[in-house]
């Protein structure tokens, strides 16, 4: 294990749900939230070696919390934090950028050339970026946005019919391959009537249940799959850590950084995630 003493640290939907005892897994109290730390190795274990006292570093998860001044962490949740990255960027990285990665490729087994739609792409899940690197895989949502939103300003993007008939044509009738849902709960029912055959929905956020005919995934074969982190293996998070690293080196992977919190503000912060209308980047305490 490692105790880093916290620069900034991410927020997430997930802490709401923990919070609120509505999700599935809950932990043991006493309870400090906070996976998504960034900041600088304070010590470390009798038996860590990668990491030294003074080392910047980013995390993917934490023991003891990182809603705190110092969070304990253990060694294979942490990773080296790039200077080319700022401390608040760093907070950004851990859970977005694996669940991307790990959404669309270990799980959604995207291939060249497949369609991807991508519901909430300015959000704090950072697929649209994890697009961007592997660019022969079509980003509906950025070449519909360009496309159409200066051709039609007032798009209504919440309107189903409007979506329904710009990707029908940018695809003609074939569909999207890929949808990437972080709202699974408001759009789930709708998706599987814009997959192409054999396409699949990625159900990375919910806030609660829906009501779907299972008739509408036998038409086209289609598949919807749960994406959970929590449940990947060391292997397929150090798959994920290593194409992350490769981008912050390659210098395109640069998190965006939405609203800043002080640590009191805290509960500020956990309304704003859940009732906004949508984010502008990555919501980021500052203790």
């Amino acid at each position: 294990q490692v105790l880093i003493k916290v620069h900034a640290c991410g927020v997430n939907p997930v802490e709401t749900y923990i919070r609120s005892g509505t999700y599935a897994r809950k932990p043991a109290l006493p309870y400090t939230p906070g996976s998504d730390v960034a900041g600088v190795i304070e010590s470390v274990g009798e038996h860590v070696t990668v990491f030294k006292k003074g080392d910047r570093v980013f995390t993917i998860g934490t023991l003891s919390g990182g809603y705190a001044d110092y969070t304990v962490a253990a060694v294979n949740s942490v990773f080296p934090l790039s200077h080319k990255l700022d401390f608040k960027q760093g907070a950004a990285i851990g859970i977005p950028y694996f669940t991307a990665y790990r959404a669309l490729f270990q799980k959604g087994h995207a291939k060249a050339g497949e369609s991807v739609l991508i519901h909430g792409a300015s959000g704090g899940v950072s697929i649209s970026r994890i697009c961007k690197l592997y660019y022969e895989i079509y980003i509906m949502k950025y070449k519909i946005c360009i496309r159409y939103m200066q051709r039609h300003p007032n798009i209504n993007w919440n309107d189903f019919n409007t979506i329904l008939y710009l990707i029908q044509e940018y695809t003609g009738t074939k569909g999207i391959d890929i949808i990437i849902e972080m709202l699974s709960n408001v759009n789930l029912a709708t998706d599987l009537h814009l997959l192409a055959y054999g396409g699949r929905v990625m159900v990375v956020g919910c806030r609660g249940p829906i009501e779907i005919n299972p008739r509408d995934t036998m038409s086209k074969e289609s598949s919807i799959i749960g994406v959970s982190l929590s449940l990947a293996t060391e292997e397929e998070r150090n798959e994920c850590a290593a194409a992350v690293l490769d981008g912050i080196e390659a210098g395109w992977l640069k998190p965006g950084i939405g609203s800043e919190y002080p640590l009191e503000n805290i509960a500020k912060a956990h309304e704003d995630i859940i009732h906004s209308s949508g984010a502008r980047g990555k919501m980021v305490l500052l203790p």
